[in-house]
C-alpha cells in the first residue's frame, strides 16, 4: 500500500510548524500504532479514529495503520490532529485520491465521525499561510474565525463523510449540505444596558483622567474610598477606546483562540465589530495566570489576553507582590517569553493597565466621612505592595473623591469621548508616524528633550518642581507625555501653561496612597 501524507499544524505559542501526518497500510496482523512523540490526548485519537471511521460507513482496514508525526524530534499535543489521521488513514488504504500538499486539516473527531470545534485554529491557520498552505478544511464551528485569514481558501466540515465525499470517496451518500452563510449582522441601537460612561454621575475628573489615558495610551492608578466608582469608571474605559484596526483583531482573536476562549460568546454577534479586550482578574491570581505558563505547551495569561485592550487590577495592593512586579518587565517591552525545554513561546502583551486601590486596607486613610481604623504600619505595609518602579510606568496617579448624591449635571456618553480620543490619536499619529510611533505614552526621554521640548515660560512650573524635587525625572518626562496628550484632546498644536497643569494635576504625588501624609 502507498504512504498517504496530510499536513497538520504544531503550535509553540502562536509560532507554528507544519506536521506530516505520514500513514501506511501495510500487510501484517490487524493493528494501529502512532508515533512520532505524541502527548496523551493525541494518543487516544487512535481509539477516536478508528471508531470515527467506522461509523461512518467507512472501511477501517484489517491491516497494520502506522501514523508517523513528522518531524518526530518535535512533541505534539492536543486533539486536532484527528482529521489529519483519519484522512491520510483513508487515503493510504486507497478509499480517498491522494491528498494535496497545500492543504491542511484540523478537527477532533467524535466517536460518531462529526468533526467538533477545536482551538487555537486562526494561530494555526495564519502559520500555515506563511508555510505555502493554500487551503484548509477547518470544523464548522472554527469557520467564523477561520475565514478571517485572508487569501487562503477555508472549507467548513461537519463529518467525517462529507470531507471523505470531496476527496473522491466513492459509494459515498452524503445528505445535501449548505455551508455555513456569512454572518449577518442587524445594525441595532445599544442597550440601554450596555456598560457606557455617562452611568458615571458626579466624577467629570475622574472621567477626564480616563479620557486622557486612552487619547495616549497611558496607565493609569486610580485611588479613593470604598465605593467611590473606582471600578465603575474602569470597566468603561474599553467603551471610549477607538475600534480594532484589521490587524489588531487578527492578534486579539488568535490570542483567545490559543486560550480556548469561545469567540461568539465573549465578542457577540459579529467577529468584525469587536470591542477591545477588558481582563480582571481576581486579587488572588498567580504569576502563572497572570503573565501565562504551563508545561510543555506555554498557555497566554491575562496579560496577553488584554492585548490591546484594557488590564484590570482592582484592590491592587491584595495582589501577591511578585504578580504585581512580574508586570514591569512586560509593560516595558510589549510581550512575554516563556521559555520550556522544548522552545520558547512569546506572546503579545501591549496592554493599557488600569489600578485600582484604597489609601489603606479600611479605605478611609485620605478622610472622608469615616475615620481610618489602621495602624501605621499597616497603612505602611499596604502601601509599599505597590513598589516605586511599578508606580513609576504608571503615568496618571488620580485620586477621587466621593461625588456628590445629588450631582444632576449629565455626562457624557462613551460614544462622545470616543469620538474626541480617536480624533486626539489621530493628531499624535499624525505627528508621531516621522518617529515610527503613534502615542504619546510611546514618545522616548531623547524626544521630549530636542524635537517636543516645551518653552521655558510653558514647562517653568514643572521645572521648578523638578528642582525642587517634588517631582522625579522620570516624573518629568511623564509630564511632558501627558502634556502633550492634553494637548491634543485640546486642538493646540503644542501644549500651553493649562494642558501643563492639567498633566500636573493627573501625574499626582509619587506617592499616591499617601505614604507619609
Amino acid at each position: 500500500m502507498t504512504i498517504a501524507i496530510a499536513n497538520a499544524v504544531s503550535l509553540l505559542g502562536l509560532n507554528g510548524q507544519i506536521v506530516k501526518v505520514e500513514a501506511e497500510v501495510g500487510s501484517g496482523l490487524p493493528s494501529f500504532s502512532l508515533v512520532g512523540l505524541p502527548d496523551a490526548s493525541l494518543s487516544e485519537a487512535k481509539d477516536r479514529v478508528k471508531t470515527a471511521i467506522s461509523n461512518s460507513g467507512l472501511e477501517w482496514p484489517l491491516r497494520k495503520v502506522l501514523i508517523n508525526l513528522a518531524p518526530a524530534s518535535t512533541k505534539k499535543h492536543g486533539s486536532s490532529f484527528d482529521l489529519a489521521i483519519a484522512v491520510s488513514v483513508l487515503a493510504s488504504s486507497g478509499q480517498i485520491r491522494q491528498l494535496d500538499p497545500y492543504s491542511i486539516f484540523l478537527g477532533e473527531l467524535s466517536l460518531t465521525g462529526s468533526v467538533n470545534r477545536v482551538s487555537a485554529v486562526l494561530p494555526s491557520l495564519l502559520a500555515a499561510k506563511k508555510l505555502a498552505i493554500t487551503r484548509a478544511f477547518v470544523p464548522e464551528e472554527n469557520f467564523a474565525e477561520a475565514k478571517l485569514v485572508s487569501d487562503l481558501e477555508v472549507i467548513p466540515i461537519k463529518n467525517l463523510l462529507q470531507i471523505a465525499a470531496m476527496l473522491g470517496a466513492k459509494n459515498v451518500s452524503v445528505p445535501n449540505y449548505e455551508p455555513p452563510l456569512e454572518q449577518q449582522v442587524t445594525k441595532t441601537s445599544p442597550s440601554v444596558l450596555a456598560p457606557d460612561m455617562a452611568d458615571v454621575q458626579g466624577n467629570s475628573l475622574a472621567i477626564w483622567a480616563c479620557t486622557v489615558a486612552a487619547a495616549g495610551g497611558h496607565h493609569l492608578l486610580l485611588v479613593g474610598p470604598p465605593g467611590v466608582g473606582k471600578t465603575l469608571i474602569a470597566s468603561r474605559i474599553p467603551t471610549i477606546l477607538p475600534p480594532l484596526t484589521h490587524d489588531e483583531l487578527l492578534e486579539s482573536i488568535a490570542i483567545r483562540s490559543l486560550a480556548a476562549k469561545t469567540l461568539t460568546a465573549q465578542w457577540g454577534r459579529d467577529l468584525a465589530d469587536l470591542s477591545r479586550a477588558f481582563e480582571a482578574p481576581h486579587h488572588s491570581a498567580s504569576a502563572a495566570a497572570l503573565i501565562g505558563g504551563g508545561m510543555a505547551n506555554p498557555v497566554p495569561g491575562a496579560i496577553s489576553l488584554a492585548h490591546n485592550g484594557v488590564l484590570f487590577l482592582d484592590e491592587a495592593p491584595e495582589f501577591a507582590q511578585n504578580v504585581l512586579e512580574s508586570l514591569r518587565q512586560p509593560l516595558e517591552s510589549g510581550e512575554v517569553s516563556i521559555r520550556r525545554s522544548n522552545g520558547s513561546a512569546i506572546f503579545p502583551a501591549k496592554f493599557q493597565l488600569v489600578l485600582a486601590a484604597n489609601p489603606c486596607p479600611c479605605g478611609f486613610a485620605l478622610g472622608g466621612s469615616q475615620k481610618c481604623s489602621c495602624s501605621a504600619s499597616a497603612r505602611t505595609r499596604y502601601q509599599a505592595k505597590l513598589s516605586g518602579p511599578l508606580l513609576d510606568r504608571v503615568d496618571i496617579r488620580f485620586v477621587m473623591a466621593q461625588s456628590s448624591k445629588t450631582a444632576t449635571e449629565p455626562a457624557a456618553s462613551s460614544r462622545e469621548i470616543r469620538e474626541r480620543v480617536i480624533a486626539a490619536r489621530k493628531i499624535s499619529a499624525n505627528r508621531l508616524a516621522k518617529y515610527g510611533l503613534s502615542l504619546n505614552s510611546q514618545i522616548p526621554p531623547k524626544l521630549l528633550r530636542t524635537n517636543f521640548r516645551l518653552d521655558n515660560q510653558v514647562a517653568q512650573k514643572l521645572n521648578f518642581a523638578l528642582q525642587r524635587g517634588t517631582i522625579s525625572q522620570r516624573g518629568f518626562d511623564r509630564c511632558l507625555r501627558l502634556a502633550w496628550t492634553i494637548a491634543d484632546l485640546n486642538n493646540h498644536e503644542q501644549p500651553t501653561k493649562d494642558d501643563l497643569d492639567g498633566a500636573l494635576l493627573l501625574r499626582g504625588s509619587d506617592q499616591p496612597l499617601g505614604v507619609g501624609i
